[in-house]
């Protein structure tokens, strides 16, 4: 199956029969769809194995440069779907199983999302390794093989409960391990020097050992021209299992080894509200650097023969700051395996490593307390000490004098080590991911920074899939673009712009509506089968799916549901188009007001779905663990896009972007990629409300009184009274309390300041959305201009501006 293009339906169905034989052992007539899916993923497996050795071959003939994207989590979703759309190979394969028996779609349910992310950072990760791999980059992305995932949400009389996410027992078939080129990562215990050798040599005295064994995720470029790799790293206790113990009846002893080191690759962000998940998420973090570093040298070791070179033909990407470690790993490599001098070892470090910031609220840049690295991490800790003694007498020379300054941007400082400073001070360049984010770093968060080294910080606006998130999540849309605008979009979405000259065109607004309702009714049908939940596909679908936070506000969402439901109680014959609220959200396990509010959001759905006056006029669904699978079911499905962080707060975001490109319109704060929404669409064709970013600070400062809104508003009041006699006879008073309360800081999200704003605009947009035509048109126009938020731009961008690799003649 050399040739993707030349692949037969014939030559499918004997692949799928051998694999069902070979690993299974059972023919196709006993296979269970399971196993055909299996049978599927590993045949799939195979034809990119076989592309992905082309192009190895290639990269270490040419010698082109690559790059390592680092990063805790990668929210690849499920692969067999698009690996086929992208591949071009969904039309055989459904041939092919059709006359085997088999319904290509009823396979794709039995795959389980890889539960390797959470939300936004990983979504982001897992385009920007799918545009590099589209585009012709040569790529790899490193993170852990989490065996429980984050977790899996269940909702039970809305408390949240975090339960075990199983998906390696089926999505494992995708992954190809590699214990040849496992490595030991060393954590704890002591160092000492030794020049015994005739030079200096570092000695590890009882520190732990674990084994880091990898496995390839593939990742296919469009058509198959390239394929990069998902590196996952899954821990192992290096110790063989003590017998003698076992032998003896001390059975839990025997195995404690073993579980201890293994729990590094068990879950994804483990609670840190205790100092054992503070050292957990520590060691986690360090054990994904440290394998990622060994085994980018190895790679060059191996296409190049030594380390000369290294900081030209490798870049080094840290996605946010938790993979900031391999820093100091690099430079703890460099120094006491390979023997660079402190200057040269540097020098590489500052030339390949770059670093992209994804948050401004100060609880998300991440401080480590420096007992706590200095036992887990001694040599670690003594290099980051010395990169922060020598920058501090950088800026001593440079300010001298200014304890404050020197202060603000040490890395150690008052027993803390400020990864983010780690980054910036190490890092060749830094990003924001907005343009709006990109300034607030400069001007504010980073301000000294920027003022010490200005040429360093750049913006590069998120971006998203498209090939997931329009070609493959909505294929309706896709094929009828296809007909109308041609398929030069699935390579360059750019060419979607070409769409706007079909807004005047009737028949095409028409169409565009149609297929939202196609997708509504497919998405009701899903739920309804999946959930029991019933909507109703001729409501309006107003959509707000982003993880569980205060910043996103999803309570000032919730604070205009229950009004629109004491409006329709106060007067159920009020003329108003019916409308659907969807959330979907996971809150944190340790986080608990995130989960108030999925309570709140809960009990509302109770009170509202059980009332016969608003029955058919207003409905509020909690989407259950929600995931990559359900994002591409209900992402096509949605008309209204909830993106309405307080200014100033959300980076970015790309969930907007995603429901921009399948139709839904906007309604947001001046936030994040809200702004650059806004410039490609004109204000016409996006909702905006409330405060912006300058007016939030103003307010601030000016002391912002929750009470004042309260007093004023009459809305406000009601709904604020309804929140402390509750829904479902559940009483809200301590989210009541929450946004009023004296003593502490109010509302600090400032939902009750933007709340009259944002129920005006919401009603405004219900308004617009009974006129079909000029509804349409705006979504016409929204999907048009989505081309500029895909991540192949994002990645050229990244590309030419930070890493400076060139594409590769695949």
């Amino acid at each position: 199956m050399n040739n993707i293009n030349q692949i037969s339906k014939e030559q499918i169905i004997e692949a799928i029969r051998s694999k069902l034989t070979k690993f299974y052992g059972i023919s196709s007539d006993e296979a269970s769809k399971n196993y055909y899916y299996k049978a599927a993923a590993l045949v799939l497996r195979d034809i990119l194995h076989e592309s992905r050795a082309r192009i190895n071959k290639i990269n270490k003939e040419s010698g082109s440069k690559t790059v390592y994207y680092l990063c805790m989590e990668f929210l690849v979703g499920k692969s067999l779907e698009y690996n086929l759309r992208n591949l071009g190979l969904y039309d055989v394969f459904y041939e092919a199983l059709s006359e085997m028996g088999i319904e290509l779609e009823e396979i794709f349910e039995e795959e389980p999302d890889a539960a390797l992310g959470n939300g936004g950072l990983g979504r982001l990760a897992a385009c920007y390794l799918d545009a590099l791999t589209s585009c012709g980059y040569n790529a790899v992305g490193y993170t852990i093989m989490y065996e429980y995932g984050l977790f899996k949400q269940k909702i039970i009389d809305g408390e949240q409960l975090e339960l075990p996410d199983v998906w390696v027992n089926d999505g494992g078939v995708w992954l190809v391990g590699h214990p040849s080129q496992s490595c030991v990562v060393k954590l704890g215990g002591n160092v000492r020097e030794s020049w015994d050798s005739g030079r200096l040599e570092i000695i590890y005295d009882n520190a732990e050992e674990i084994e880091a064994i990898p496995y390839d995720l593939m990742i296919a470029g469009k058509d198959g021209k390239n394929v990069n790799v998902l590196r996952l790293w899954k821990a192992k206790n290096v110790e063989s299992f003590d017998m003698t113990l076992f032998s003896q009846g001390e059975y839990v002893r025997a195995i404690e080894k073993s579980s201890n080191a293994e729990v590094i690759s068990k879950v994804l962000y483990p609670s840190d509200n205790h100092n054992e998940g503070k050292m957990l998420r520590l060691s986690q973090q360090y054990f994904l650097v440290s394998a990622a570093i060994h085994d980018i040298i190895r790679r060059h070791i191996s296409k190049f023969g030594s380390l000369d070179g290294f900081a030209e033909k490798n870049a080094i990407h840290i996605n946010d700051t938790h993979p900031s470690l391999c820093i100091p790993e690099l430079m703890r490599v460099l120094l006491d395996i390979h023997g660079y001098s402190w200057e040269d070892a540097w020098n590489i470090v500052t030339s390949c490593v770059s670093y992209t910031n994804h948050t401004i609220l100060p609880e998300a840049l991440e401080v480590w307390r420096e007992e706590l690295i200095k036992i887990r991490l001694p040599r670690i800790y003594t290099i980051i000490q010395e990169i922060n003694n020598r920058f501090g007498a950088l800026l001593w020379e440079r300010y001298p004098g200014d304890w404050s300054k020197i202060s603000n941007m040490s890395i150690l400082e008052s027993g803390n080590v400020k990864m983010a400073n780690l980054c910036l001070v190490a890092s060749n360049k830094v990003n924001g991911v907005s343009a709006l984010h990109s300034e607030i770093l400069k001007k504010k968060v980073f301000k000294e920074f920027n003022e010490l080294t200005p040429n360093k910080f750049t913006n590069v606006t998120n971006g998203i899939a498209h090939r997931r998130w329009l070609c493959s999540a909505n294929p309706t849309l896709s094929e009828y673009l296809d007909t109308l605008i041609g398929e030069g979009y699935r390579n360059n979405a750019m060419e979607l712009e070409s769409l706007l000259n079909y807004r005047e065109d009737k028949s095409v607004l028409s169409a565009l509506d149609s297929i939202k309702q196609n997708n509504k009714l497919r998405f009701a049908d899903y739920i309804k089968r999946s959930s029991g939940i019933v909507v109703s596909p001729d409501s309006i679908f107003d959509v707000q799916i982003k993880r569980m936070h205060e910043y996103k506000r999803q309570l000032l969402n919730a604070l205009n549901i229950i009004w629109e439901y004491i409006e329709l109680c106060d007067n159920p014959l009020v003329d108003r188009p019916p409308i659907t609220h969807i959330f979907g959200a996971k809150a944190a396990s340790n986080y608990y007001r995130a989960k108030e509010i999925i309570k709140l959001i809960w009990y509302l759905s109770k009170e509202i779905n059980s009332n016969p006056i608003v029955k058919g006029r207003l409905n509020v669904v909690f989407c259950e663990n929600y995931n990559v699978s359900l994002a591409e079911k209900l992402i096509p499905a949605a008309e209204i896009s909830e993106q309405i962080s307080l200014a100033g707060k959300e980076a970015s975001g790309t969930g907007n972007m995603k429901m921009m490109m399948n139709g839904a319109i906007t309604l947001g704060t001046l936030d994040g990629a809200n702004v650059e929404i806004a410039e490609a669409v004109g204000k016409e064709n996006i909702y905006l409300f409330g405060l912006e970013s300058d007016e939030v600070d103003d307010l601030w400062k000016k002391g912002y009184q929750s009470y004042q809104y309260y007093n004023a508003n009459d809305k406000i009041k009601r709904i604020i009274d309804r929140l402390q006699r509750g829904f479902a006879k559940e009483s809200f008073s301590n989210i009541a309390e929450y946004l009023l309360r004296s003593g502490k800081i109010a509302d600090p999200y400032m939902c009750l300041a933007d709340f009259e704003s944002y129920s005006n605009r919401k009603a405004e947009m219900l308004n617009d959305y009974r006129d079909r035509t000029l509804w349409q048109k705006k979504s016409l126009i929204n999907i048009a201009k989505s081309g500029i938020f895909s991540a192949d731009r994002s990645v050229r961008e990244y590309a030419e501006n930070i890493w400076h690799i060139d594409k590769a003649n695949y």
